[in-house]
C-alpha cells in the first residue's frame, strides 16, 4: 500500500473497452477527481467527457507502427505533474496490467518516490468475447487461454506456435490486425488446421462494434475486405455463437 504524501499521486486507471457504462465505480471517481489526465489514444470521447471542467487532458497515445509519444517522455510527464502536487490519472484503455506498459511508468514513479495505485478495468478480451456470446475457457475444450500481442518493440511478435497450433487452443490476440498474415503463416507452418475459426471484434462494446467471423485460411483476405480501422481483438479458436449471429442478422434486417 502506497501512503499519500504532500506530493501529488498517480492513479493508473483502466478505462475498459470504451463503453462508459463498463467503467468501475472506483475508476469513475478517480476520473471525476483528477486534476490532470494523461490518456491513451483509444479512450472514447464519452469517457473523457466525465472529467471535470478544469481537468487538464493530455493525449499521450501510441499508434501501432505510427507516430507515438516516447515512453520516456510519458514517464517524465507523469513524474513532473505529480511533483507539482497534482492528482494525476494515467488513463489506459482496457486494463492497465494487460499490454499497458505499466511497469515502466511505475518504476519512474518509484524512483521519484511518488505514490500510486492501480484501478483495474475490463480488458478488451473480456468485452470482445462477451460480444460473440462465448467463453474464454470451456470444460472439455480448453483449460487455459493465452493473451498475446501481435507486435512488440521489435516488430511482429513470436510465440509458441507449436502449442497454439494444437486443436482446441484459444488465444486472444491484441494489436493483431497488421500481423494477421504473419500469424497465419506461423500457425500453418506449425501444423494448424486451415479451418480453425478466428473472430475479429472491432470497437468492442462501442456503438460501432463490428464482428468478423473467418477461418485461419481466409484470415488476411477477409480482414482486408472488411477494412477495419478501429481497435480490434482477434480470437484464435473461437467463432461467434449461432444465437448471437442470428440476433445480429435480425438487427441488420430491421435497422
Amino acid at each position: 500500500m502506497h501512503v499519500q504524501t504532500s506530493r501529488g499521486h498517480v492513479d493508473f486507471v483502466g478505462a475498459g473497452p470504451g463503453d462508459p457504462d463498463l467503467l468501475t465505480v472506483q475508476a469513475l471517481r478517480a476520473i471525476e477527481a483528477a486534476e490532470v489526465i494523461l490518456h491513451d489514444r483509444l479512450i472514447s470521447p464519452e469517457i473523457l467527457a466525465l472529467a471535470g471542467p478544469s481537468t487538464r487532458l493530455t493525449d499521450v497515445g501510441k499508434a501501432g507502427f505510427g507516430p507515438a509519444w516516447k515512453q520516456s517522455d510519458i514517464d517524465a510527464l507523469l513524474v513532473a505533474e505529480a511533483l507539482h502536487g497534482a492528482r494525476v490519472v494515467r488513463l489506459k484503455s482496457g486494463d492497465p496490467t494487460v499490454f499497458g506498459r505499466l511497469d515502466e511508468e511505475i518504476e519512474a514513479l518509484d524512483a521519484a518516490q511518488i505514490p500510486w495505485r492501480i484501478l483495474p478495468g475490463i480488458t478488451a478480451a473480456s468485452a470482445a468475447v462477451a460480444a460473440i456470446g462465448q467463453s474464454l475457457t470451456k470444460r472439455g475444450r480448453n483449460a487455459s487461454v493465452r493473451f498475446l500481442t501481435g507486435h512488440d518493440m521489435k516488430g511482429f511478435a513470436d510465440h509458441d506456435w507449436t502449442a497454439l497450433a494444437r486443436p482446441g487452443e484459444v488465444a486472444a490476440i491484441y494489436m493483431g490486425k497488421k500481423s494477421a498474415r504473419f500469424v497465419q503463416g506461423r500457425l500453418i507452418m506449425h501444423g494448424a488446421d486451415r479451418a480453425t475459426p478466428l473472430t475479429i471484434v472491432e470497437n468492442a462494446s462501442r456503438p460501432d462494434q463490428r464482428v468478423l467471423s473467418t477461418t485461419l485460411d481466409r484470415l488476411p483476405a477477409d480482414l482486408a475486405a472488411a477494412k477495419m480501422d478501429g481497435p480490434a481483438l482477434t480470437f484464435l479458436g473461437l467463432a461467434p455463437r449461432d444465437a448471437v449471429q442470428r440476433l445480429d442478422t435480425l438487427k441488420q434486417e430491421f435497422a
